[in-house]
């Protein structure tokens, strides 16, 4: 990728740093800032920029964070306002130290972004809300457009990778939203190259499946430091096809599954095509 220079880019940043908001783009170290950042797009990281969890393939700051900023939800509704946003993506820390994970935070945000911009469609990736019990209700309520849940690895894999989560919890929080509210797209994603098989790769797509989730995303894994989960190899190009055809095939609505995929790469496109899939099988 190449280093971000574009005038597009800088206005974005400038209209991040105006709000002092905080994203995933630069807290995760995204390989793909330059390019979504250059259209105005940018993924929205609220509660925060410490996580309680400490995942090792992930780039955010670990430790106790500070009081949540009840004013942030309007910030990331104007801040989507003045980027022209038709879709907007909204992520945040694990925070197992508030009572309800954070969830009423996320609501707010959700409700906040409707009223400033009512036809932009919204995506929330949120944590797993783990023994936070009516949690995750509180986010469904809201009605955001796309629920994403990341499982992120192999069940296999999760002690050394995501050792503070549980897979079947995770799975099972993805299978609540549908029986909450059907109408609501579901979203889950992977990385590859942290020693999983490709057996196991397919089994977690029958565990998604088995979960109504609709939309998958695989992508490669990169370290971002040497102190995090090192990358065991990378899968080729031929073997994200491989991956994307047989995601298909086991009936998810859309797939993406490339080396540079993230959950929120090409997100407004791909939820577009979403719910034209969607259309076009009730019709």
């Amino acid at each position: 990728m190449r280093a971000p220079s574009s005038e597009g880019y800088f206005k974005t940043r400038e209209i991040i740093r105006t709000h002092g908001l905080t994203t995933v783009c630069q807290e995760a170290g995204c390989p793909n800032a330059g390019e979504c950042w250059a259209q105005g797009h940018a993924t929205f990281m609220v509660m925060g920029e410490t996580c309680t969890r400490a995942c090792s393939f992930c780039n955010v700051a670990t430790g106790k964070p500070d009081a949540l900023d009840a004013f942030e939800p309007a910030k990331v509704a104007d801040a989507v306002h003045k980027l022209g946003l038709s879709h907007v993506v909204v992520t945040s820390v694990d925070r197992d130290d508030l009572e309800d994970g954070g969830a009423e935070h996320i609501s707010c945000t959700i409700r906040a972004i409707r009223r400033k911009t009512p036809l932009t469609t919204i995506e929330v990736l949120t944590p797993d809300f783990l023994r936070k019990d009516g949690a995750l209700e509180v986010v469904v309520e809201a009605r955001p457009d796309v629920f994403n849940h990341n499982l992120e690895t192999v069940p296999g894999l999760y002690q050394e990778v995501r050792p503070g989560a549980r897979y079947f919890h995770s799975l099972r929080l993805l299978q609540q939203v549908k029986e909450l509210d059907p109408t609501i797209f579901t979203k889950s994603g992977i990385m590859v190259g942290l020693g999983e098989t490709r057996t196991q790769v397919l089994q977690v797509m029958d565990d998604m499946r088995s979960a109504n989730v609709d939309f998958l995303t695989i992508g490669q894994y990169l370290q971002p430091t040497k102190k995090h989960h090192a990358v065991e190899r990378y899968a080729t190009p031929d073997e994200f096809l491989a991956y994307e055809k047989s995601a298909y095939a086991k009936g998810f609505l859309m797939v993406s599954a490339s080396p540079l995929t993230r959950s929120s790469y090409h997100a407004g496109d791909d939820f577009k095509k979403l719910r034209e899939t969607r259309l076009a099988k009730l019709s």
